[in-house]
């Protein structure tokens, strides 16, 4: 029972874009929308935040600028739009829900940016 599924991850060059996707079952879609990150070795990192409403977005220092998070409600589906890659950025990217007072976490997809 799956509820949660990223995808779009992939190995791309540094200044390369990816597009994350995240399909959300329609009982658990809606609330507040994050990705996460996590580098080998070292702690998840909070990515990027998108409210309820689809208006308010908020992002980490490090990809101001060049991430953008969205969501399309027809299709259930969180994106994170991720331009200006860097080394930095090479991770296992995670989308969450927080919703009804619960957290709900897809499986990561791999992102890895060469230089």
């Amino acid at each position: 029972d799956v509820q949660l599924q990223a995808s779009g991850g992939g190995l791309v060059q540094s200044g390369g874009s990816l597009r994350l996707s995240c399909v959300a079952s329609t009982n658990i879609f809606g609330g507040l929308m994050r990705w996460f990150r996590q580098a080998p070795g070292k702690v998840r990192e909070w990515v990027a935040n998108l409210d309820d409403d689809g208006r308010r977005t908020t992002y980490r220092d490090s990809v101001k600028g060049r991430f953008t998070i969205s969501k399309d409600n027809t299709k259930s589906t969180v994106y994170l739009q991720m331009n200006g890659l860097e080394p930095a950025d090479t991770a296992v990217y995670y989308c969450n829900i927080y919703n009804g007072g619960k957290n709900f976490w897809g499986r990561g997809t791999q992102v890895t940016v060469s230089s």
